[in-house]
């Protein structure tokens, strides 16, 4: 699906930052305008052009909440916060130590917890206990009374943001009963960006410290805690399921079953051959050389090196094979639904993988291109992902909880 952009990965970062617009993250009008002052594959027009929309909504807002318009500046917040992050999207030549990364980074935490002040529900920002430090996370619960909840836990991906847990899944489950715990971890948002936490494949180790916070908040239900993994959230939280059997559910959104599985696809042979061999100067000139051509290559091979804190693309291209269910898949055994995109540019034919090797109750479910689902991780139509999202978890998780409790009333 091209979306105003040539390039596609203008084209798809700018569907995505649309997409969200069913939530209050986006405004059709100043999409248009944005992108109307870029020019295709100019990444410095993109972060120009962006935050400056940011700046003015993000302004915008300030003088709205001053004057005591406090929903017309939560919603001009929850823009900005939006558009700041997709500003420096593709700032990824150097990151690590990047002021203007860093600067409008940020900006973007800085205004989704000025929208979040705002909302009608309780958000709480939280601090989660990890390895000696913390990872920093937002509660958003149902109401204030106490309750305890299904919940779920957001888990971000190769790149997406605490912040945009909000537009991910955080407002649909707020309408249908449901408590989001959203974080941060290794790699991702301000763990990666503040604390220098870079990815780690085995995510049992992150997942599990969540869990255990979660346990600790009398709002969450024990047994109702559900893992909704984005991106490559999918293979993080599949890979964490097979070690804590605490968790009722899991959804990823998409499924992936190896994420090394995305560059072979894509390399020729000869350069897997070098990738393998440790021949690194000859693989690393042919990387750069292709990451000079295409938008997408260079962004992901210059965000790799960021987030798994290696200096090699050779190296890194290497590290992705340890991410990967191959050997565990078997061990996951709660209901499991696996979202699947027609048009899933990066993990093509992964969620049937994840499908056939799972050991539970699996559901594989495709939403397509003709209903304007089809790319990755549904960006776009997020509505819809979130029906087929919410109603197997109705029928999957909230309505037997609802049987068993109601079973165990009567016995009394």
């Amino acid at each position: 699906m091209k979306f105003l952009f040539a390039d596609e990965s203008f084209s798809f970062e700018t569907l995505r930052t649309t997409g969200f617009a069913s939530y209050g993250g986006a405004e059709l009008g100043e999409v248009l305008a944005t992108a109307a002052a870029i020019k295709n594959k100019d990444e410095s027009s993109w972060l120009t052009s962006w935050r400056a929309t940011a700046d003015r909504v993000n302004d915008l807002a300030e003088r709205q909440l001053a004057a005591g318009h406090r929903v017309s500046a939560r919603e001009a917040f929850l823009r900005a916060s939006n558009y700041y992050r997709t500003s420096e999207f593709f700032r990824r030549e150097s990151p690590t130590g990047d002021p203007v990364v860093k600067a409008i980074s940020s900006a973007s935490r800085d205004s989704f917890a000025a929208a979040a002040r705002l909302f009608d529900t309780p958000v709480e920002p939280v601090a989660i206990p990890y390895e000696g430090t913390t990872l920093p996370g937002y509660l958003f619960l149902v109401d204030a009374s106490g309750e305890p909840r299904p919940t779920i836990i957001y888990n971000n991906g190769y790149d997406s943001t605490l912040e945009e847990s909000y537009f991910a899944v955080a407002a649909a489950a707020l309408r249908r009963g449901y408590n989001v715990l959203a974080f941060d971890g290794p790699g991702q948002g301000a763990a990666l960006r503040e604390q220098g936490l870079v990815f780690r494949p085995d995510w049992e180790a992150v997942i599990s410290p969540v869990i255990d916070f979660a346990l600790t908040r009398s709002e969450i239900a024990p047994d109702q805690i559900i893992l909704f993994g984005y991106s490559l959230g999918g293979y993080l939280v599949a890979r964490a399921a097979a070690f804590d059997r605490r968790v009722a559910a899991i959804v990823l959104n998409d499924g992936v079953f190896d994420f090394y599985g995305a560059f072979a696809a894509a390399l020729p042979g000869f350069l897997k051959k070098w990738i393998d061999e440790k021949n690194d100067r000859a693989a690393n000139r042919v990387i750069r050389m292709l990451a000079r051509r295409s938008t997408r290559i260079r962004w992901a091979i210059n965000n790799g090196l960021w987030v798994m804190g290696v200096e090699s693309p050779a190296q890194y291209i290497r590290m992705t094979k340890d991410y990967t269910i191959a050997d565990v898949a078997g061990s996951i055994t709660c209901p499991t639904l696996i979202l699947d995109a027609d048009n899933d540019a990066f993990f093509k034919g992964q969620p049937q993988q994840v499908a056939a090797a799972i050991g539970g109750p699996a559901t594989l479910t495709t939403l397509s291109d003709s209903e304007g689902a089809g790319e990755h991780c549904h960006v776009g139509a997020m509505s819809r992902l979130h029906q087929e999202m919410f109603d197997w978890l109705d029928d999957t998780v909230l309505t037997p909880a609802l049987e068993s409790r109601a079973r165990l009333s009567h016995r009394a």
